[in-house]
């Protein structure tokens, strides 16, 4: 089983990622660091070189591969629900947690990041506007996807990740009982 965390950019997937795993005593891995380091390039220079389809390829490849894993959590890259065939592997492989967040907090996040402005490009100018425009097109995929989703605003870390492990173990145990 994998747990797939979705959401935007600067919505905690990682950060998470990392507590969740911990708690379960499972292994954890981000997406993008995958694909920068088979890459040897980070996301932005991949965008630069190869632009998005060519990262989306990379992308695909990386999570198709990942997804057939056992007791990992996954942090997806916030574009990682564009592609059909990525949504209904990451369904396939267990539950998938969209994490998210206000535009002013996703903003704020961002911001404080100082790894994003070199890592990641800019998908629609930037900013506010970008995340604005972005969550517009995106959050009908991660709604699709998500089996469940919880708004990361007001919780700390720790608790974020009790509440997937707590609807993920109520989740199994609803499966096991109706069998």
């Amino acid at each position: 089983m994998v747990i797939t965390l979705i959401g935007y950019r600067g919505s905690g997937k990682t950060t998470v990622a990392q507590s969740l795993a911990a708690r379960l005593s499972w292994s954890w891995i981000d997406a993008d660091a995958v694909i920068e380091e088979a890459a040897g390039r980070t996301i932005k220079e991949i965008f630069a070189t190869d632009g998005e389809s060519g990262f989306r390829e990379r992308e695909r490849r990386a999570l198709a591969e990942l997804l057939t894993q056992d007791k990992l959590v996954l942090a997806a890259g916030g574009g990682a629900i564009l592609d059909l065939d990525t949504r209904r592997d990451m369904k396939a492989a267990g539950p998938v947690v969209w994490l998210q967040a206000s535009v002013a907090r996703l903003a704020e996040r961002i911001d404080a990041d100082p790894t994003t402005a070199l890592r990641r490009p800019n998908l629609a100018g930037g900013g506010i506007d970008e995340i604005h425009r972005l969550l517009a097109e995106r959050e009908p995929l991660y709604r699709e996807c998500a089996s469940h989703s919880i708004d990361t605003d007001a919780l700390s870390v720790d608790e974020i990740a009790e509440r997937i492990a707590v609807a993920v173990s109520n989740a199994l145990k609803k499966g096991a009982g109706s069998e």
